[in-house]
C-alpha cells in the first residue's frame, strides 16, 4: 500500500459546515510507503500489543494510536517532529495533526 500526497483539508464540523481552523503542517506530507504492513513497527520490535494503527504522512512510520498502551505514533511525532498521521485501519479515510489537534479529511476531487 502506498499513500500519496492527495490533498487533505481540515474536517468540517459535525453539521458538515467548513471551519475556520487551518493546519500549518500540510506541506510536510510526502508520498510514503508504510514501514511495515504487519502492525506497529515499535510494538512488533518490543513484543507489546496495539489497538489501532497510524501511518506517518512524512516518513511512512507505522505506529500505534493513543488508545494503545505504548502510543508509538504520538511518540514518533514527539521524537521526529512529524505531526501528521493517517489512520492505517481498513475502511478509514482520515488523518490527524498532533501539533494543531485537527482532524483532516481528503480534499474533494
Amino acid at each position: 500500500m502506498r499513500t500519496t500526497r492527495t490533498g487533505w483539508a481540515v474536517a468540517t464540523d459535525n453539521l458538515g459546515r467548513p471551519t475556520q481552523a487551518t493546519c500549518g503542517h500540510l506541506d510536510l506530507i510526502e508520498d510514503v510507503v508504510p514501514s511495515t504492513l504487519d502492525g506497529c513497527e515499535d510494538c512488533l520490535r518490543e513484543g507489546t500489543p496495539w489497538v489501532h494503527l497510524r501511518l506517518c504522512l512524512t516518513c511512512g512510520h507505522v505506529g500505534c494510536c493513543d488508545s494503545s498502551p505504548r502510543r508509538h505514533a504520538r511518540g514518533h511525532w514527539m521524537a521526529a517532529g512529524h505531526p501528521l498521521v493517517q489512520s492505517f485501519e481498513p475502511g478509514e479515510d482520515w488523518a490527524w495533526c498532533y501539533a494543531d489537534e485537527l482532524l483532516l479529511q481528503p480534499r474533494p476531487a
